[in-house]
């Protein structure tokens, strides 16, 4: 593809997306008549394709200079990357598919433009910051984490004294997790594996590891899709409501002999080792949806394995004898490494967080520390996405007000 024809391409993929997110398109309108970032520098660390686009463009017509790179190696579009960098006051340094000194070199670039505010996808940017460049810590006035994974590695460096800059856990907030993690991740993750594997579903016995909000997302539309669901868990309560909710609940070392499709969503590490490959059957199919690829231990696969090829774009086969076993993707966010990601509806809410909260940091003087979103800008948005769907709710009457905020009505 030809330079023109790659630039044309990103711009026809960030027109299409900004057409299907009317919240963020609200907020536009509001940052290119207000101006609140003017004057300001925002480094991200985001999946460079076109929903992040979309928002890349508010925070430029809002007033800001933003310099921006991928946050997994995997993720990146060239053809939107291109897109973004030639548009003004953006500089964008992510490619696909680079190693790991290019992707730190890349971060390295947009803490070379010196931001104020930072956004991050798994805390790469702010990490980087406080082990190998802390003098710049006193010129940041805040950042925004819009992850999971992100948000442990962030509260983990809080509860140890080591987190020195405020930021705010947009993954938190009720119309980002509560839709995005699960609505966005259930759909995109099977879309990755079904565009990948070319297979049926339906009728497998699909393992979903972990039943957070991404891991109920993924079990439902497992599901829906004809799948027997099976969920790992090592939570008792969540392990319950998976098994309330209609799933087989069991160990992974069960479920790893009878499973076909395996989709992780921890956040952590291992959850698929050698003590589950051993047992697998002829076939399995393992894919990750966790911030990092370290879900599947692929140097435990490569140990056993008697040879490794790739049979088809994204699928890896480890021949281990008597078995075969493909990996998804390289074990790398699959519903962005071989997907477009989550739905543009969705991340219309999570980036309209992302923007309204990189407001807040630019208008307001933050203590360093983990922030929730500020409840006012969550219902606001629910607000905006519910008008732009054509829904209207019920308000309370000032006697049913009274009476949830009062104490003196009884039986």
């Amino acid at each position: 593809m030809s330079e023109k024809e790659m630039m044309e391409s990103g711009n026809q993929k960030i027109e299409w997306v900004r057409n299907h997110m009317p919240v963020l398109a609200t907020i536009r309108e509001q940052f290119e008549k207000e101006k609140p970032l003017q004057g300001h520098k925002v480094g991200m660390a985001l999946h460079v394709e076109a929903k992040t686009a979309a928002l890349v463009e508010t925070l430029a017509i809002g007033g800001a200079e933003v310099a921006i790179t991928g946050c997994n190696p995997l993720s990146t579009q060239d053809d939107v990357s291109m897109a973004l960098d030639s548009r003004e006051n953006i500089d964008c340094y992510a490619r696909y598919d680079c190693c790991t000194e290019e992707y730190y070199e890349a971060i390295d670039k947009v803490l070379d433009f010196e931001p104020d505010i930072t956004i991050d996808d798994g805390a790469d940017l702010i990490f980087k910051i406080h082990t190998e460049r802390p003098e710049m810590i006193p010129s940041i006035l805040g950042a925004c984490e819009e992850t999971t994974t992100g948000i442990h590695r962030l509260k983990a460096m809080e509860r140890d004294g080591a987190l020195k800059m405020p930021v705010i856990a947009v993954n938190d907030a009720m119309t980002k997790f509560l839709f995005d993690n699960r609505y966005g991740t259930g759909q995109s993750s099977w879309d990755g594996i079904m565009r990948t594997t070319n297979l049926l579903v339906a009728g497998k016995n699909v393992v979903v590891g972990g039943y957070g909000w991404c891991g109920k997302g993924a079990a439902m539309r497992g599901s829906g899709l004809g799948g027997n669901v099976i969920v790992t868990e090592i939570d008792p309560i969540r392990a319950l409501e998976a098994r309330m909710d209609g799933y087989q609940v069991m160990t992974m070392k069960e479920a790893a002999k009878i499973g076909d499709i395996f989709l992780t969503t921890t956040g952590n590490r291992d959850i698929l080792n050698k003590e589950h490959f051993e047992v697998m059957n002829d076939g399995a199919i393992l894919a990750n949806s966790g911030h990092f690829n370290v879900e599947i231990n692929l140097e435990d696969l490569k140990s056993m394995a008697k040879s490794i090829r790739t049979v088809r774009k994204n699928i890896k086969e480890y021949n281990l004898g008597d078995r075969k076993v493909y990996v998804l993707a390289d074990g790398r966010l699959v519903n962005l490494a071989a997907g477009d990601g989550h739905p543009a509806e969705v991340m219309d809410m999570s980036f309209a967080n992302q923007a309204l909260c990189v407001r807040h940091i630019a208008e307001n003087k933050l203590i360093a520390g983990v922030h929730p979103v500020p409840h006012e800008i969550d219902i606001g948005i629910a607000k905006i996405k519910l008008q732009s769907m054509g829904i209207t709710i019920d308000e309370l009457s000032s006697e049913q007000s009274d009476y949830m905020n009062g104490w003196e009505h009884g039986t």
